[in-house]
């Protein structure tokens, strides 16, 4: 797959299962849980998803287990609304980087670099 599709269907991905987790499962175990970023390895037949809990190590835990039970519910989702040929198998971890510095700092040298495209044109050319 092209890098740069990639990087589009990544963050389509991110913004997908964001606002799944966030505002669509009534899971508690989710109620702290932030979507830090999507990794599709080669070959697109996996993809990390990075989650930042707050909290501590026992609720951190407990998310995870939480997100690996919904797996497949999450996958289904994100193919039939991304509407992915391919949609990559989700594994889920815990980004222990996530402080909000590192994320804004990154956003803003994507932006610089001019890859950060905000709109409903940008989301529907990452599907293409």
């Amino acid at each position: 797959m092209d890098p740069r599709r990639t990087e589009r269907v990544s963050e389509a991905m991110r913004e997908e299962l964001s606002a799944i987790i966030g505002f669509e499962m009534e899971d508690p175990r989710l109620g702290e849980v932030d979507v830090a970023e999507v990794i599709i390895e080669a070959g697109a037949r996996h993809a990390r998803v990075r989650v930042h809990v707050a909290g501590d190590e026992r609720r951190c835990a407990d998310a995870l287990l939480a997100l690996d039970g919904a797996r497949r519910l999450l996958r289904r989702e994100v193919a039939e609304r991304l509407r992915l040929y391919r949609m990559p198998e989700l594994h889920f971890e815990a980004d222990l980087d996530a402080l909000p510095g590192v994320r804004v700092g990154k956003l803003l040298r994507e932006a610089r670099k001019g890859r950060l495209k905000s709109g409903p044109a940008s989301k529907k050319s990452a599907l293409e």
